[in-house]
C-alpha cells in the first residue's frame, strides 16, 4: 500500500479528505471481505501493525480483550461520518459507497491470507502467544489460553516487568495516546493526576473526558487537579529556560503554597500505596510545572521520595 499523508477522494460528487491510515482501515477491511467483527478487525489490524515496514500506522495497548488502538476507532468513526463504513457496534463493516472507492490491495490480501483462516478465540490467543504484554489486562486470556500454561507464564512475567515507583512524572508532547498508556502501565502507576488549568488539546485522546476514559479502559484512574495549573497567560513568551525558570519560581512561591489541600492528598495517595503520575504537556520535566509539584511532593514526604520522569 502506498502510503501518503492524505488524500482527497471522489465519493458521490463529494470530496471525501481522508489520511494514510484511514485509508488502510478501508484496504484491511476489503482484504478481508468487507466486514469483520470487532475483536477480530482490531487483532488483524494489530498483526499488521506488528509487521509493517513503513512505520507503525498505529499504536496499541493492553486493553480487555487484548491489543487495542483508540486511535483507529477514533478514525473509524470518522470513516462512518464520511459513510464509508456502517455505523454497527459489533462488526467493521464496509459501505457500498465505501466498497466501491476502496481498491484492492494484494499486498493485504496476502497479509490476510497469511493468518490462514484464524478468527475470533484462535486468533486472540495467536496474538496472545505471539505479543504476550498486550495481553496483561486482558479478561480472558485464561479462557483462550486454556491448557497453555507456558503462554500463560510469559504474560505473567510481562505483567513483573512492570517498574514499581511511588511518584512519577509525564508529558504527552510528541506522544500518541496508546504510547503514553503504555508507559503508564509499565510504570505501574494507577492515578493519573492532570495538572493542567484547561485540559483540552487538539491532540487526539488527550482532551480531559477522553483521556479519563481510555485511563479507565486501561485500570487507571484519572485526577484532574486544575488547581494546580498554570494560567495559559502565564505561558506566553516563554522563548528560553530563562524564562521558564523565572515562570516557575513565582509559580512555587506565589501559587503552590496556597494548595497544601491538594498536596495533602497526592501525598496521601502515595503513602497508602498508590503509583501516581502528575501530567501535563511538555515532554521535558523542566519546561513543565509538574516538576514543582514533584519537588514540592518530595520536601513533604516523610520518607525518601524521589520523582521518575517518564
Amino acid at each position: 500500500m502506498t502510503v501518503r499523508t492524505s488524500e482527497t477522494i471522489m465519493a458521490s460528487q463529494r470530496e471525501i479528505r481522508i489520511t494514510a491510515r484511514q485509508r488502510l482501515l478501508l484496504g484491511l477491511l476489503k482484504a478481508l471481505g468487507g466486514s469483520a467483527a470487532n475483536l477480530d478487525y482490531q487483532k488483524v489490524l494489530f498483526l499488521y501493525c506488528q509487521q509493517s515496514d513503513s512505520g507503525q500506522p498505529y499504536d496499541f495497548v493492553p486493553y480487555q480483550r487484548g491489543a487495542f488502538s483508540f486511535t483507529s476507532n477514533a478514525d473509524r468513526r470518522k470513516l462512518i461520518s464520511h459513510g464509508l463504513i456502517k455505523d454497527t457496534e459489533q462488526h467493521w463493516s464496509l459501505t457500498n459507497l465505501g466498497d466501491e472507492v476502496t481498491e484492492t490491495d494484494v499486498f493485504l490480501k496476502d497479509f490476510v491470507h497469511s493468518l490462514d483462516g484464524l478468527r475470533g478465540d484462535d486468533l486472540v490467543a495467536h496474538t496472545y502467544r505471539r505479543f504476550p504484554y498486550y495481553a496483561i489486562r486482558s479478561e480472558i486470556a485464561e479462557r483462550t489460553l486454556k491448557g497453555d500454561d507456558e503462554a500463560l507464564a510469559r504474560i505473567d512475567l510481562e505483567k513483573a516487568r512492570s517498574v514499581h515507583h511511588p511518584l512519577q512524572t509525564i508529558g504527552y508532547e510528541g506522544r500518541s495516546l496508546e504510547t503514553y498508556l503504555n508507559l503508564l502501565i509499565r510504570a505501574s502507576v494507577n492515578i493519573l493526576c492532570d495538572v493542567r488549568r484547561n485540559p483540552i488539546s487538539r491532540k487526539f485522546g488527550f482532551s480531559k473526558s477522553t483521556l479519563g476514559n481510555a485511563c479507565a479502559g486501561v485500570g487507571i484512574s484519572y485526577e484532574h487537579l486544575p488547581e494546580l495549573g498554570i494560567a495559559s497567560e502565564q505561558r506566553q513568551e516563554l522563548c528560553s529556560q530563562k524564562d521558564y525558570d523565572t515562570l516557575f519560581a513565582e509559580y512555587e512561591r506565589d501559587q503552590l503554597p496556597k494548595q497544601v489541600e491538594t498536596l495533602t492528598k497526592i501525598q496521601s495517595w502515595i503513602e497508602n500505596g498508590d503509583r501516581v503520575a502528575l501530567t501535563c504537556f511538555e515532554h521535558l520535566p523542566q519546561n513543565c510545572h509538574r516538576h514543582c509539584i514533584a519537588e514540592m511532593l518530595e520536601a513533604l514526604s516523610q520518607s525518601q521520595l524521589q520523582a521518575r520522569h517518564l
